[in-house]
């Protein structure tokens, strides 16, 4: 092993050990911002009896580990998300360090990619995406747009067409992000909008609205198309499967029965409008849909280039 890749290695672990260290911290946010609990105190304790987690037991993935899984004090199981968050933010850091090397852009990612496994998780757990984190993350994506540009080189185009000059980098980038917000928050609230005028209800909430306005500053323009085009297949192609396995299994029956007999129709039918009402929380699909833009873009783009993107940045 040469020494450029023992320090690619060794660089590796370090990402890795820090990421999973700040998927701990993810959890927390995670679970106490939409209960409206300090995230910095009290520390880590058993949900169910209120005992403080030791230490030694709140090792980020390993402690989950060797409690099997359990509260040591009442035997309270504990959710599988803690270990899963964990490894996930641990992984996508060294993807992180492995795509972009140790520069802005590492930087700017990392804090993209803890906001939006926060929101992806609150969502999918309690449908719901707070404002605590859309709203600062929005600004935090603006600051950092005006530094590390998205990818996009709309704004300057735009500015060079209707101005015949053009935009110094920074303030290129942050109208990048600028406009990506606006796409991203706009067509979604405007599909919302839409969708409630069609079904005569919502279908979607504020909060997806405001999350894209968050990704879009991230991400611009492009990017945010991206994202809600990918969002949005992923979460029909698995909405519509979860909608067939909930009728496969008999989900309700006993209303459908009910209702059947009610005259209201066949139990097969209220079966499968009964399924077909079940709701997937969007802001899940949006999210794997944002990190799939961050992480998998650009090895798509480096690939369709005849190159291998993956040691990008980090030896210059």
């Amino acid at each position: 092993m040469g020494r450029s890749t023992k320090t690619v290695a060794i660089a590796g672990i370090f990402f890795f050990l820090f990421g999973i260290v700040i998927g701990s911290f993810l959890n927390v946010c995670i679970t106490r911002i939409p209960e409206d609990i300090s995230i910095i105190s009290p520390g880590s304790r058993c949900p169910k009896c209120g005992t403080a987690i030791k230490p030694y037991d709140n090792v980020p993935v390993l402690g989950w580990i060797w409690l099997r899984g359990k509260c040591r004090a009442c035997g309270e199981r504990i959710s599988v998300m803690y270990p899963l968050v964990e490894l996930a933010t641990g992984l996508l850091f060294v993807a992180a360090f492995l795509e972009y090397g140790i520069t802005q852009a590492t930087v700017k990612w990392l804090f993209f990619t803890c906001l939006i496994l926060v929101l992806t998780i609150t969502d999918l757990r309690v449908r719901l995406l707070p404002d605590l984190v859309t709203w600062p993350g929005f600004a935090v994506g603006l600051a950092f747009s005006a530094f590390v540009p998205p990818n996009d080189g709309f704004a300057r185009t735009l500015s060079w067409r209707l101005l015949h000059q053009s935009l110094q980098p920074n303030a290129a980038g942050l109208v990048d992000g600028i406009l990506g917000a606006a796409f991203g928050s706009f067509l979604l609230w405007g599909l919302a909008a839409f969708y409630k005028l069609v079904r005569k209800r919502e279908g979607m909430g504020m909060g997806d609205v405001k999350m894209m306005a968050m990704v879009g500053a991230f991400v611009g323009l492009r990017g945010t198309f991206w994202t809600i085009l990918l969002g949005s297949l992923l979460g029909s192609v698995i909405g519509l499967s979860v909608v067939v396995a909930l009728y496969l299994g008999g989900w309700r029956r006993g209303l459908a029965e009910r209702g059947s007999r009610r005259g209201l129709g066949t139990v097969s039918s209220l079966r499968w409008t009964i399924a077909s009402q079940y709701q997937l929380p969007l802001g899940t699909f949006l999210g794997i849909g944002a990190l799939a833009i961050v992480y998998l873009g650009p090895l798509v783009d480096g690939l369709m280039n005849g190159r291998f993107p993956v040691t990008r940045g980090i030896f210059g």
